[in-house]
């Protein structure tokens, strides 16, 4: 198992070493410490109130190498850090209106403020002692996942961000590992960018890729690990197509790069296996230049990867609308249900479509994808998005030790750290 470079994180280390970031009460409690001269050792601890799988600990690390010291002179390293904020307002303003000379100006101005304050810091990285899993690792409620060990006021007012960006990620992984477990090895699409905030679009799809994720859908998403996005043509393009599906895949495949696999969302007129066949009789005859006729023609040629190729189709229907070709009953007809994909699978194979995908999205957590499979259903993607970011796991951290002897809350004690990992000075070279 390796640990990631902290670079890839791209930590705001200023705005970090200025707690920004922080609640007031962790940087007043380090505040305290410094003028009264008070440098205990300690211990902490960490760990997830629930059982989880841990993800977001390379990026607590990547916060800990750049913000692990402090500032020589802190009057002056405030002053700095304010003048380097209004830098970049100043900054946001000149890029929108493109003002490029003053843009330059102030770029420059920004990067000798930064290098100031950089000469201020004292890096203390060398003098604490860390111990943790590696991302994408399983822990139980309550077991440790990392320890700090050294003086606090090195790293005292980090401890909202640490608990910040593993309790984020493990919330994400968590939720996506019951899901990749319920689909039984079938890969799990994740679509949650458009539920959530971008700035956590990067720690949410590593979080994903990490606990079994076959795929993301933003470049933001794929960004810590260098993957490429993934998705289907959108209802958006059926629609500015005067809401054809044939002519908006048609279109797509025209101008898509031909290593993206063509996936076409066809639930457009709640018909998802009619909408698929003239898809399909739309594809041949563009492609092959001849007429299709359904379960006489074999339409193999234009199925597959690649430019000119179906790769799988999307059902998608709302769970309040009732394919046309589902029989009507109860709620257990509306949306994407197991009827309409065993009907869509039959009627297929019987033209010759035993290779076309169906990937099925909408409403799908790890309890309707466990259905899906313990009937037997016959997905070969399932696409998830805003119930996986339903699941909250906290982390907690805790002093547990001061100089060597315990000294807990009540309730608290020193854990088990017989898993954890020594994270060397120089981790990021591959330690």
């Amino acid at each position: 198992m390796k640990r990631l470079d902290p670079r890839v994180f791209k930590v705001p280390i200023d705005r970090i070493r200025a707690g920004y970031y922080s609640d007031i009460y962790f940087t007043r409690y380090v505040e305290v410490l410094k003028k009264d001269d008070r440098h205990p050792w300690v211990l902490y601890q960490f760990f997830p109130r629930a059982d989880a799988v841990i993800v977001g600990i390379d990026e607590a690390l990547a916060i800990l190498r750049y913000g692990t010291g402090y500032y020589r002179d802190e009057d002056k390293a405030r002053e700095i850090f304010q003048r380097i904020l209004e830098t970049e307002r100043k900054m946001q303003a000149a890029s929108y209106d493109v003002r490029m000379d003053e843009l330059m100006k102030l770029t420059k101005e920004r990067w000798e403020l930064r290098r100031r304050l950089n000469d201020l810091w004292i890096d203390k990285w060398n003098e604490i002692r860390v111990r943790a899993l590696y991302d994408g690792e399983e822990a139980k409620e309550n077991e440790l996942i990392m320890t700090i060990e050294g003086d606090p006021t090195y790293f005292g007012y980090l401890e909202t961000v640490l608990l910040g960006v593993m309790a984020r990620a493990t919330s994400t992984a968590t939720a996506v590992r019951e899901v990749v477990k319920a689909a039984r090895g079938k890969p799990i699409l994740f679509f949650s960018a458009r539920f959530d905030h971008y700035w956590v679009q990067a720690t949410d799809g590593y979080a994903a890729l990490k606990a079994g994720a076959f795929g993301v859908s933003t470049d933001a998403n794929a960004d810590y690990w260098g993957t490429e996005s993934l998705g289907t043509i959108p209802h958006a393009l059926i629609a500015a197509y005067d809401g054809s599906t044939e002519a908006a895949a048609l279109a797509f495949d025209r101008h898509i790069s031909p290593h993206v696999k063509r996936i076409v969302l066809v639930d457009w007129e709640n018909d998802c296996i009619g909408t698929t066949m003239k898809v399909i009789k739309a594809f041949y005859e563009h492609i092959m230049r001849k007429p299709f006729k359904p379960g006489i023609t074999d339409p193999s040629p234009i199925i597959g990867e690649g430019k000119g190729k179906i790769w799988g189709v999307r059902f998608d229907t709302s769970g309040s609308l009732r394919d046309v070709s589902v029989t009507p009953k109860d709620e257990s007809s509306l949306g994407v249900c197991p009827e309409l994909v065993w009907r869509a699978r039959r009627v297929f194979d019987e033209n010759g479509l035993k290779d076309l995908k169906i990937i099925v999205s909408g409403g799908f957590d790890a309890r309707k994808i466990d259905l899906f499979e313990r009937l037997q259903v016959p997905v070969d993607v399932y696409g998830v998005g805003s119930r996986l970011l339903r699941r909250k796991v906290d982390i907690t951290a805790d002093i547990v030790e001061v100089n060597g002897r315990p000294c807990a809350k009540v309730g608290r004690r020193k854990g088990d750290l017989s898993r954890l990992k020594e994270v060397p000075s120089d981790y990021w070279k591959g330690g």
